[in-house]
């Protein structure tokens, strides 16, 4: 039996393979939506629905099989994912979320003078900035990078990986560890990867702190939010 996130005993019977059966799920499916929209000319941009699709529809369908995961192999998503909360969850995430928001400000601008300011962008940023956005589908893409993206990605790192790793029997500082690692080099983007193990650190705090997933998902969001207003800017064509 492992200790849950209230503090209540529970086991579950999903490990390593749930969030790898995750992480396929939504890489595969971002292959599909870029298959399914078929040839692009390499000198005409990405179309907008397929750069929503291919960044939304992954990130729900992997998130959905994470709860699916603990809905058959478990005790469901609020006990084996720690998505129980407490006005606590609120206070650590908001605290570690705008602690974290600071030092990724000062982390980014560090970055950028090392790799240079033409390497900066993420790869979202960087096809989102070939050609406007409809403001329907600019304002689709703020929410999803500023709320939805975090939740689904906490529900795969600091949720699924995070659980089994306790499964293990693992300590929580090698949850937070190992989590964060995969975090970072699981957005496939090598030259973001320091960057981003940087961003992952408090986030993964607020989940170690509190031992449930809100205050990490509450964190995540706080630091996204910065990043979605210029995507937001960048799809309107207001900022290049």
């Amino acid at each position: 039996m492992l200790p849950g996130p209230a503090g209540a005993a529970y086991a579950h019977r999903w490990g390593f393979g749930a969030f790898v059966l995750a992480e396929v799920v939504l890489l595969l499916s971002a292959v599909l939506v870029s298959a399914a929209a078929g040839p692009i000319p390499a000198d005409r941009p990405i179309p907008p629905i397929v750069v929503v699709l291919a960044t939304v529809l992954p990130a729900l369908l992997a998130a959905g099989v994470a709860v699916l995961a603990t809905v058959l192999r478990g005790n469901g998503p609020v006990l084996d994912l720690g998505l129980r909360w407490s006005w606590w969850d609120v206070r650590v995430g908001l605290k570690l979320g705008c602690a974290g928001l600071v030092v990724s400000c000062v982390a980014t601008v560090v970055w950028v003078k090392v790799v240079g300011q033409a390497n900066a962008t993420s790869a979202l940023t960087s096809v989102v900035g070939a050609e406007r956005l409809p403001v329907s589908l600019a304002i689709m893409l703020f929410f999803y990078t500023w709320l939805v993206g975090p939740a689904c990605e906490e529900m795969l790192y600091r949720g699924l990986l995070w659980g089994a790793i306790e499964r293990l029997r693992w300590s929580r500082w090698a949850a937070l560890v190992l989590s964060t690692v995969v975090f970072a080099v699981g957005h496939l983007e090598p030259l973001r990867t320091s960057l981003l193990l940087v961003i992952a650190i408090p986030i993964g705090l607020a989940r170690l702190v509190t031992g449930r997933l809100p205050a990490s998902i509450l964190a995540h969001q706080i630091n996204n939010f910065v990043p979605a207003v210029g995507l937001l800017l960048t799809s309107l064509g207001v900022w290049t």
